[in-house]
């Protein structure tokens, strides 16, 4: 063996015991750390170390099948004093159809990107596929090799076996810390559903020759559908139900908003038309134009035996006599939120001996049934009837019975809510 191969072999198992050295020492440093930043950083200063490069980038993107150019996370360091490349959209969607090594020495004079616009300091670059499970799950990209020279083979390859060997412990650093923010999240939620519920009545109010019952399911932990129960005086109580626009937590901030307002206008001991005015105007000013709220508020005086009520878009409650006799509660305006002035009417209607007051969501007769078929307002018009003689608190009970048998295994798709006020002397 003449002096050159084996001057070429010593060099060749030199630069493999370097390597070996690289990548163990880096698999021991990121081995056991579940914080992503931590982890692409030190991937990056080895890497540039490794290959003698100015700067390095880790570009994670987004899971197949959605938008492929989406970065989720971008992390770069240099050692050079100038500020961070910008990944080259081509570079990434090129490495999105091949997945494989790139190595380029000339960016402006590459047939595989004419055309494309470089930063005019980049020299050079190699970048090499993150792959988890034959999915790319980002770019590890260095450029200019430091000296002015041209990135090797030997370049492309350590920078590719780095690049495997940490993919799947930056996938799991993600994936770890993308749990701990959801489970944040959950507890949240949860926190938000426990603080809801407290803006609810905790306890129905006893009232003289009268039964009261409320009731409300979300459709997810939180929800948009409120009821309350106000004392005015020793004789009058103000019974109001809201329904705000959308689900969830938007929904719920909106409906908390809706509470203080009708709760404030209450305790100014306003007629219910002007005490919705007064609330729509308010909603109008503190929400965007697609928000919007149904409310049915009522001020009961048990000496009268009268309710006065206005109804802002809600669906119109029930009066059910013991004569099976019928009446609907339409009278008041639009929604509140919607315009910023609006002229809401109010209308008194006697309570007899027996009458029901029901007082609904429209989550009670839109709830879907596995065949798409609304429970609606026939149904829950049976079940009124049927029920009449139950107690305010079993007759709700019966009606979300008869929600729960139609929608059977449908998911509940709405907030559910209902209010029942029942004379009995």
């Amino acid at each position: 063996m003449s002096d050159q191969i084996l001057r070429e072999e010593n060099l060749r198992l030199k630069r493999a015991v370097e390597e070996l050295s690289i990548l163990n020492d880096l698999a021991r440093t990121i081995g056991g750390s579940l914080n992503s930043q931590e982890v692409m950083h030190t991937i990056i200063r080895r890497s540039l170390r490794a290959i003698n490069a100015e700067q390095g980038v880790i570009t994670l993107v987004d899971e197949p099948g959605s938008d492929s150019g989406k970065t989720l996370i971008r992390t770069a360091v240099s050692s050079a004093e100038r500020g961070p490349f910008h990944l080259n959209q081509a570079l990434l969607g090129w490495m999105h159809l091949n997945k494989k090594p790139l190595l380029i020495n000339d960016p402006n004079r590459d047939d595989r990107f004419k055309g494309v616009k470089w930063d005019d300091t980049i020299r050079s670059l190699v970048c090499v596929p993150m792959i988890v499970k034959s999915a790319l799950i980002g770019t590890l990209t260095v450029y200019n090799k430091k000296g002015s020279t041209a990135f090797s083979e030997d370049d492309q390859r350590l920078l590719s076996i780095i690049a495997a060997q940490s993919a799947q412990i930056v996938e799991n650093a993600r994936l770890y810390e993308e749990e701990l923010r959801l489970r944040k999240m959950q507890e949240e939620l949860h926190l938000a559903s426990r603080i809801q519920m407290d803006l609810l009545p905790k306890t129905v109010p006893e009232i003289a020759g009268y039964q009261v019952a409320g009731k409300s399911l979300p459709a997810q932990q939180v929800g948009g559908d409120y009821f309350d129960f106000i004392k005015i005086d020793s004789h009058r109580w103000a019974f109001c139900l809201g329904d705000v626009s959308g689900k969830g937590l938007p929904a719920s901030l909106l409906m908390a908003n809706l509470q203080a307002t009708l709760r404030g206008q209450t305790l100014s001991d306003l007629p219910p038309a002007e005490c919705i005015r007064r609330s729509n105007r308010l909603l109008y000013y503190s929400t965007s134009s697609e928000k919007f709220a149904t409310a049915f508020y009522g001020i009961l005086d048990t000496q009268r035996h009268t309710l006065k009520f206005s109804n802002a878009g809600h669906d119109s409650p029930y009066v059910l006599g013991v004569q099976d006799t019928v009446a609907r509660l339409q009278t008041g305006g639009v929604p509140l939120g919607m315009l910023e002035e609006f002229p809401y009417e109010e209308e008194e209607v006697q309570i007899n001996t027996g009458d029901l007051l029901v007082v609904y969501s429209d989550g009670v007769t839109e709830a879907w049934n596995t065949d798409e078929v609304e429970f609606g307002e026939e149904r829950l018009s049976k079940v009124l009837h049927q029920f009449h003689d139950k107690t305010a608190s079993e007759l709700i009970d019966s009606i979300f019975a008869a929600v729960k048998a139609h929608t059977a295994s449908a998911p509940q798709a709405d907030d559910i809510t209902l209010v029942v006020l029942k004379r009995l002397s």
